[in-house]
């Protein structure tokens, strides 16, 4: 795999360390999980690194969730944001 240098017009943002968080994964147990060197974890969440489609696909699917709650052109909002908004509508 090689790496995929960072877009500075259109970045991909990423929940994988809160993902990984709230599952209690370490970034080894992910990393085995979805077949990559832990690193490779690391610089995904730190943002240094793009995941092809097909591992996109595998975090996906170790998370049970669509790739649109994973991975997004625009930064996410925290999470508890978005359940007190939720709460207050």
């Amino acid at each position: 795999m090689s790496p995929v240098r960072r877009g500075e017009t259109r970045p991909i943002f990423n929940r994988i360390a809160v993902l990984r968080a709230e599952r209690a994964l370490s970034r080894a147990r992910l990393a085995e999980l979805v077949e990559v060197n832990p690193q490779t974890v690391g610089a995904l969440e730190r943002g240094d690194h793009y995941p092809s489609l097909d591992l996109a696909l595998r975090l996906c699917e170790v998370f049970g969730l669509p790739v649109e709650a994973v991975f997004s052109r625009t930064e996410f909002t925290p999470l508890s944001a978005e359940m007190y908004r939720r709460t207050g509508e």
